[in-house]
C-alpha cells in the first residue's frame, strides 16, 4: 500500500498512517490503533480528533471505557477533500493568471531590472533554474554544455516533473557533454520520458527558455564564480529563440540504440519522405497519400511524425513550412518508394 498518497489533500503524514490503518484493518481503539502505526497513545488521540474534524474518523458508542474509532467511507469524505482542495487550486491559478497579466501589462514601462534580472551565486541560479522549469506550461528548450556549474543533470529533478505533466523538452548537448558521469543515463532517461534530444560538437552557450517569455543565461560577473540573468523582455527572449531553432535545425538527433544513446541520421529526408511532403502539401488525406505511394496510412503517419522531430515542428503547417524554407518541396522524388 505504499503507492497510497494523501498529502497532497492536506493531511499531515501521521493524519494520513492512522486513516490509513482504519481502513485497511478496520476499526479499533486509540490504543489498538498506536501500536498499528508505532505512535505513542496519546498522539494516536490527538490525530484521532483531527480526522473526526475532517470528517474521515467517527466512534460508535461502546461499553468499553476506550471508544472504537472507524474510518468514514473514503469515496464520500475523501472526495470532499479533494473537492475543496480542487477549488482552492482553481482560485490560486486565476490568481496567478491575474498577477501575470498585471506583470506583462507593466513590462511596457518596466525597469530594467524587471526585464533582465541578475542572479548572483551558485544557489540562486539552481533555484531559478529550476523554477523556470517547474513554472512551465508547454515547452522547455535547454543548450546543455560540458560544463556544469550550478546544477548537475542527475540534481534536476524538476525535468522530470515537467516531462510527467506533459511539458515538451527540446535539448540540444554538445558531444563533449556526454564525457561526462551521468550524462549519458541522464539522456536516456530523458529520452524514454519523450524528451526530444539532439547532439552538436558544440552549443554557443548554457540556455534555457520557457514557454517562450522566459530565458535564464549565464553571466560572467567579478566576485562571483556562478551567475545568470533571468529575461522576460520579449525582444530578447525572441532573440534567443531564435538562436536556439538554428542550433536545433542542423543538430543530430539522439536516439536510444540496445547499448543507450545513439546518434541518428541527420542527411534529412529521403525520396520517400519528399514524396509524402510533396502528395500532403496538396491537401491529401493521409489514406490517400499511401494509396498514391503503396504505404500505409500509419505508415504516412510515422514518417511525418519523424520529419517534424527533425524540423521542430509543432504542426504539419510548420512542417510545410520548414519543408519550403529548406528546399525539400523543390526537389525531386521517386514515384516507386514504397516502404513500409
Amino acid at each position: 500500500m505504499n503507492d497510497i498518497e494523501l498529502t497532497a489533500l492536506g493531511l499531515s503524514r501521521p493524519e494520513e498512517l492512522h486513516y490509513r490503518s482504519l481502513v485497511i484493518d478496520g476499526g479499533a481503539a486509540a490504543g489498538v490503533l498506536s501500536s498499528r502505526v508505532g505512535s505513542t497513545v496519546a498522539e494516536a488521540r490527538e490525530v484521532l480528533d483531527a480526522l473526526a474534524k475532517l470528517g474521515l474518523a467517527e466512534t460508535v458508542p461502546s461499553d468499553e471505557s476506550e471508544p472504537r474509532w472507524f474510518a468514514a467511507p473514503p469515496d464520500v469524505a475523501l472526495r470532499g477533500l479533494l473537492n475543496s482542495r480542487r477549488h482552492e487550486l482553481s482560485v490560486a491559478e486565476t490568481s496567478v493568471a491575474r498577477l501575470a497579466a498585471i506583470f506583462r501589462s507593466d513590462l511596457g514601462q518596466a525597469a530594467i531590472g524587471d526585464l533582465v534580472e541578475v542572479v548572483l551565486g551558485a544557489t540562486a541560479v539552481r533555484s531559478r533554474f529550476l523554477q523556470i522549469q517547474r513554472a512551465a506550461r508547454h515547452e522547455v528548450c535547454a543548450f546543455v554544455d560540458a560544463r556544469p556549474v550550478a546544477l548537475s543533470g542527475q540534481d534536476n529533478e524538476a525535468e522530470g516533473e515537467a516531462l510527467g505533466r506533459g511539458v515538451r523538452f527540446r535539448v540540444v548537448i554538445e558531444r563533449s557533454a556526454f564525457e561526462a558521469p551521468g550524462t549519458v543515463n541522464d539522456a536516456v532517461e530523458a529520452i524514454e520520458s519523450h524528451a526530444l534530444v539532439r547532439t552538436v560538437d558544440r552549443v554557443p552557450t548554457k540556455l534555457v527558455v520557457a514557454d517562450g517569455t522566459v530565458a535564464l543565461v549565464p553571466l560572467a560577473v567579478r566576485g562571483y564564480q556562478t551567475a545568470a540573468l533571468v529575461i522576460r523582455a520579449a525582444g530578447l527572449v525572441q532573440s534567443l529563440i531564435a538562436l536556439f531553432e538554428s542550433i536545433w535545425s542542423s543538430a543530430v538527433p539522439i536516439g536510444l540504440g540496445p547499448g543507450g544513446p545513439i546518434e541518428e541520421t541527420a542527411a534529412g529526408p529521403d525520396d520517400a519522405d519528399l514524396a509524402v511532403l510533396a502528395l500532403m502539401l496538396t491537401g491529401l488525406t493521409d489514406d490517400a497519400v499511401g494509396k498514391q505511394l503503396g504505404m500505409s496510412g500509419r505508415t504516412v503517419q510515422r514518417r511525418l511524425r519523424v520529419l517534424m522531430d527533425l524540423t521542430g515542428s509543432t504542426s504539419r503547417m510548420q512542417l510545410g513550412w520548414e519543408a519550403s524554407e529548406r528546399g525539400w518541396v523543390t526537389r525531386r522524388f521517386t514515384a516507386d518508394v514504397t516502404r513500409e
